[in-house]
C-alpha cells in the first residue's frame, strides 16, 4: 500500500536523521535476538539426539532416565556423567552460550565473583552466575517492561488528556486538580511500603508504575486538543450534527498524536530507567531475576570486580542511548518545519 505525501515525507526526515536511523535498526536486532534469548544463552542442548531419538530439551523437559541415568529428576545436562551417557548413543547441539540467567558455574577457577574467560566471556557474578547470559536476558525483560508500560499508560494519558482538553469546564477542572493531588503521592515510598507486604513481580511492577506513568502524556494531549477543538474544520463538523465522540476521535485526536508519537521514545526510555533504578536500589524484581539494576548494584558491592558494572553500564548505556537517537530522529520526522527535499 503506497504512502500518502504526509508519510512519505515523514519517512524521508526520519532517514535523512542517520543517527536516529541506524540506531532503531541496531536497537531492533538487539532486541529481536533478545527475544531469543533461550537460543542464545541456555544450559539446556538445542537438540539432542540419543539412540536414534529425536529430543529438544529447550522445549520440553527429560528425566535423566531417558539417557540411561539412574534418577527420575530432570537431566543435568552440563553434568559431564550425563553429558557422557548421551554421547555414548548419540550427540548434542548446544546454543553459543550454555549458561541461562540463573544457572550457577560450579567449575570456577577462582571464587566468585570469577574475571572474564573463555569459559565465561564477561566473567560471573558473586554467586557464580554468567554475566553475559544475564546481561541477554536482562536487556530483554527490561524492554518488554519499558515497552507494555509505556504503551499502556500512553492509551490512559491521551484518553484523559483527550477528554479534558474536548470538554473542558468541570471535566478538565476536576482532572487537573486530581493530577495534582495524584502526582504528589511519594511513588517511591508506596512501592517501599507495597515490597514489605507483597513480594514483588514483573507484573505487580508494571501495574503500580502503570498507576502514577499515565499522567506523562495528559498535559500534552490537553494543550493540544485544547488548540484543536477551536479549529474551523472542528466548528464544522459540530455545526453539520456530527456527534462529539465522533469529533473527537475522527478529528482532533489525530493532531494531538503527532506530539504523543514524538514524545514515546523518551516515555520507554523512562519506563526503563524506573525499572532499573528499582532493581538497584532492591525493590524491583524478585531476587535472581534477570535484571541490568540488579547487576549493577552486585557492581557497587564488588569494587574488586570491574567487569560487574562495566558490563551493566555499557549495555544500559547503550539501550538508553539508541532509544534517545531514534526520539530525535521521531521529533524531527514529525516536525512541520523539516520539509523534505
Amino acid at each position: 500500500m503506497a504512502m500518502s505525501p504526509m508519510a512519505s515525507r515523514r519517512w524521508d526526515n526520519f532517514r535523512r536523521n542517520r543517527r536516529g536511523f541506524w540506531s532503531l535498526w541496531i536497537f531492533l536486532v538487539l532486541f529481536v535476538l533478545s527475544l531469543g534469548a533461550e537460543f542464545l544463552a541456555n544450559d539446556r542442548p538445542l537438540y539432542v539426539q540419543y539412540d536414534n531419538q529425536h529430543y529438544f530439551p529447550i522445549w520440553n523437559d527429560y528425566s535423566e532416565t531417558t539417557f540411561g541415568g539412574d534418577f527420575e529428576t530432570s537431566a543435568e545436562y552440563r553434568d559431564e556423567f550425563v553429558a557422557e551417557l548421551i554421547n555414548e548413543k548419540g550427540w548434542m547441539v548446544w546454543p553459543p552460550i550454555r549458561y541461562s540467567y540463573d544457572t550457577i558455574n560450579y567449575n570456577l577457577p577462582v571464587p566468585a565473583p570469577a574475571p572474564p574467560s573463555a569459559d565465561n566471556l564477561l566473567g560471573t557474578d558473586d554467586q557464580g552466575r554468567d554475566v553475559l547470559a544475564r546481561l541477554i536476558y536482562g536487556f530483554r525483560i527490561s524492554v518488554l517492561f519499558g515497552l507494555i508500560l509505556t504503551l499502556v499508560s500512553s492509551v490512559v494519558g491521551v484518553a484523559v488528556g483527550a477528554m479534558q482538553g474536548y470538554f473542558g469546564g468541570w471535566v478538565d477542572l476536576l482532572g487537573q486538580r486530581f493530577i495534582e493531588i495524584w502526582s504528589g503521592l511519594p511513588t517511591l515510598f508506596l512501592l517501599i511500603i507495597l515490597a514489605s507486604i507483597v513480594e514483588p513481580n514483573f507484573w505487580w511492577l508494571l501495574g503500580i508504575m502503570l498507576l502514577f506513568s499515565w499522567m506523562s502524556l495528559v498535559s500534552v494531549v490537553r494543550a493540544e486538543v485544547l488548540r484543536a477543538r477551536n479549529l474551523d474544520y472542528v466548528r464544522a463538523a459540530r455545526a453539520l450534527g456530527v456527534g462529539r465522540w465522533s469529533i473527537l476521535y475522527r478529528h482532533v485526536l489525530p493532531n494531538a498524536m503527532v506530539a504523543t508519537l514524538t514524545f514515546l521514545p523518551f516515555i520507554l526510555n523512562g519506563s526503563i530507567t524506573t525499572l532499573t533504578s528499582l532493581d538497584f536500589l532492591g525493590f524491583g524484581l524478585p531476587p535472581g531475576s534477570a535484571s541490568l539494576g540488579e547487576l549493577l548494584a552486585q557492581g557497587k558491592a564488588n569494587l574488586q570486580a570491574p567487569w560487574l558494572g562495566i558490563s551493566g553500564f555499557v549495555v544500559l548505556g547503550l539501550m538508553l542511548s539508541l532509544l534517545i537517537f531514534v526520539g530525535e530522529a521521531v521529533r524531527d520526522a514529525f516536525d512541520p518545519l523539516k520539509a523534505s527535499v
